[in-house]
């Protein structure tokens, strides 16, 4: 069963002294974005995060980056929200960012084209401000060598 929160993952990579940063085309509204998904049962955010990347970019990590970007999303959007009770009204975004340099990208069929490009371009596609925020935050981390690794 869907828990009640959800995770963000950004995926970048080191192309020589650029880092590009990648945007995810959604199959059913075309809308640009990050990773994303939502946690199940037991599932920790971290759980859910490295689970996420595997199912929607067919590749396996074992390192995550931890960003302190949170955001809040009204259950409306979400098909499992009646199974959470009455008293949810907001869930929970966790963000991370992963680095995958050197590895082949396989698409779900949730997603129907990607783009690595630089921060700029890839802040100007992402649809969602949470995700643009959390975009942010990972540029900055990697510019100032500030990484809070998590490990599968």
């Amino acid at each position: 069963m869907r828990s009640p929160f959800q995770v963000l993952v950004i995926p970048f990579r080191r192309n020589d002294e650029q880092i590009e940063f990648c945007s995810l085309q959604r199959s059913d509204n075309q809308a640009w974005q990050a990773v994303a998904g939502g946690g199940e049962d037991g599932d920790s955010s971290y759980s859910a995060a490295f689970r996420e990347t595997s199912e929607e970019l067919g590749i396996d990590v074992d390192v995550m980056i931890k960003l302190d970007t949170i955001s809040s999303i009204p259950k409306q959007y979400f098909s499992s929200a009646a199974t959470w009770g009455s008293s949810v009204y907001i869930i929970p975004e966790y963000s991370f960012g992963v680095d995958c340099t050197g590895k082949q990208i396989n698409l779900s069929d949730e997603h129907s084209d990607l783009v690595w490009s630089s921060f700029e371009d890839t802040y100007i596609r992402y649809m969602y401000d949470s995700n643009k925020t959390a975009l942010w935050e990972l540029n900055e981390r990697i510019l100032q060598s500030d990484i809070c690794f998590i490990r599968r």
